[in-house]
């Protein structure tokens, strides 16, 4: 594990995306209320804010943290879902990893509710688009909003 215990603590910040692509025929079951696990969406958004919480956990020599905020959005798009994680908190580290973890289970959440209607499903481009604070300063990613 890396040490941070030179490093101020500072207000640190990071969004990830991701996406799911769904089959026609799943989609229209979630868009209609219609999985028989129940709400897919309101469960991504959950399980990708306790999967942040508990990144440490999951990544080895992932540094555990305080979070101050976690916030998952599920967009719809014509052939499934845009995913976001945006995290935050004061620590002597970031919180990529935290807003990464969190597109994946998301994603991963939606693949397990549905599955049973479409097991093609395919989660793709979980990449990191900005992070805040820290000593690197800001980062964006080209082409990201």
């Amino acid at each position: 594990m890396v040490d941070v215990s030179d490093k101020p603590e500072t207000r640190r910040e990071a969004v990830a995306r991701g996406r799911i692509t769904i089959s026609t025929d799943a989609l229209r079951l979630i868009r209609e209320g219609r999985v028989k696990k129940g709400d897919p969406l309101q469960a991504a958004r959950l399980a990708g804010i306790m999967a942040a919480k508990r990144t440490s956990e999951l990544v080895p020599l992932c540094h555990p943290l305080p979070l101050s905020h976690v916030d998952v959005t599920l967009t719809p798009t014509r052939k499934g879902y845009d995913i976001e994680a945006r995290v935050a908190t004061t620590a002597s580290t970031g919180v990529e990893m935290e807003a990464l973890t969190a597109v994946a289970v998301a994603g991963l959440t939606i693949y397990d509710m549905v599955k049973a209607a479409d097991r093609g499903m395919v989660i793709t481009d979980i990449r990191l688009v900005s992070k805040r604070g820290g000593r690197s300063g800001e980062y964006r990613r080209r082409g990201e909003g």
